[in-house]
């Protein structure tokens, strides 16, 4: 039996367990995780801090040395969550509809556990324990696929997380890390159909397409985020450069940033050059195309490849368009699917764009980095679905579970 068999069937037993633990027993699990975080901070920081001098050797870039990286500050904020976590509703047992039938029979659906949900991430270990939190909430057993290049930290993470479950009385099998060391395990995972009963990929677009086209396993698709801002021609210039920055420059290396901007033609010379000015005081190399880059000799030559690219660094691609309809095309040809955002001041523009853009979340007259489960109120998520089917956009609690249907009578007869 293959160590990921193995580990399958004993988070299969925990599952067991956790789907009729009480909410209190969950969130008092949550709590005391939170607090094993914290008090285990400088253990947790020296396993970082080889993993952190392990990517610098290996070249990673500043924004993936940036997602691996983890402080007391984070830390603190990845116990934070898990605390939040505990307080949001449970949503195991929620009745999502119920009836009562001509032939008196009282139906309901109600909300229950996945069972055991595979999770193969890359880079940031705090990953690590959302991914725990949100499965143990919902009361789902968690196997933890991270990356080779985070391996110490989630090793760290994943034993503290262990001794706070299991000191609470739930089995400490509720929460597992997978062998990172090479791809065997990722492979075990995919092919581990009825013993895990979902995987859900959070990663680079390689990582998502290769789990959704060789898993034998359920996947639940999370999506890059090559995500636009367009600039209409009836936009609040002001605002609208407030929302680009914010979008592209908050945080670099998250599947909300914006990657793409789009600019109407009637506002091209008012906007562009203040945008331009501001993207090189916060050092963001600008990919545009011949319009954008006639406005100043620092933008680089755009290519077809650009405008594809989710780049999770200090670039951005820039397009002037004609129309509302052509920056909507833009959008349709290159869009992931997974926010995008108009700035103007029309409602008819607004309400065009909203219905014809097709995307997990459209942000009207606000960034892209509001596409998140805590910003939502969902609390941690455990990823951005960009498919359709079961969940689309933010998967908070709710999405970590199925639903059954629960038909009670009194000795009723089919006839």
């Amino acid at each position: 039996m293959s160590s990921v068999i193995e580990q399958a069937g004993r988070a299969r037993t925990a599952a067991a367990a956790l789907a009729t633990a009480s909410r209190t027993i969950k969130d008092a699990a949550l709590a005391a995780m939170a607090d094993a975080l914290v008090a285990r901070t400088a253990e947790i920081v020296e396993a970082n801090a080889k993993d952190v001098e392990a990517g610098r050797a290996a070249g990673l870039s500043d924004a993936i040395i940036d997602r691996l990286s983890l402080d007391a500050a984070r830390i603190a904020g990845m116990a934070d969550g898990l605390r939040h976590m505990a307080g949001l509703p449970d949503p195991v047992g929620e009745v999502v509809r119920g009836s009562t039938l001509a032939n008196g029979l009282e139906l309901r659906q109600i909300r229950v556990p996945f069972g055991v949900v595979g999770i193969i991430y890359e880079g940031r270990p705090n990953v690590t324990a959302d991914a725990a939190g949100i499965c143990l909430k919902s009361g789902n057993a968690a196997l933890l696929r991270g990356s080779g290049s985070a391996a110490h930290s989630n090793a760290a993470i994943v034993a503290v997380l262990r001794d706070a479950v299991e000191a609470q009385g739930l089995p400490a099998d509720a929460v597992q890390l997978l062998d990172s060391a090479t791809r065997d395990s990722v492979k075990e995972l995919m092919r581990a159909r009825g013993l895990v009963d979902v995987l859900i990929p959070r990663g680079g677009a390689s990582l998502i397409k290769t789990v959704v086209e060789e898993s034998t396993v359920p996947v639940i698709e999370t999506g890059v985020g090559n995500c636009h801002v367009y600039v209409d021609r009836h936009a609040d210039l002001e605002k609208a450069l407030a929302i680009t920055l914010n979008s592209k420059t908050q945080r670099l290396s998250t599947c909300n940033t914006a990657e793409s901007l789009l600019v109407h033609a009637d506002v091209a010379d008012l906007f562009l050059p203040a945008v331009l000015d501001a993207f090189a005081e916060a050092g963001v190399t600008v990919h545009g195309d011949a319009h954008t880059a006639s406005y100043d000799p620092r933008v680089v030559a755009a290519t077809e490849e650009d405008y594809a690219t989710e780049y999770l660094s200090a670039d951005i691609s820039v397009a002037v368009v004609e129309s509302l309809d052509a920056a909507i095309a833009h959008i349709g040809r290159y869009s992931t699917g997974h926010t995008e955002a108009i700035v103007t001041d029309s409602v008819v523009a607004s309400r065009e764009f909203v219905a014809r853009v097709d995307a997990a979340a459209i942000m009207v007259n606000a960034s892209t980095r509001f596409t998140d489960g805590g910003e939502f109120g969902f609390g941690a998520e455990i990823g951005i679905s960009t498919q359709k089917l079961h969940a689309r956009g933010p998967m908070g609690l709710p999405e970590l579970t199925s639903t059954k249907y629960v038909v009670t009578g009194d000795a009723h007869l089919r006839g």
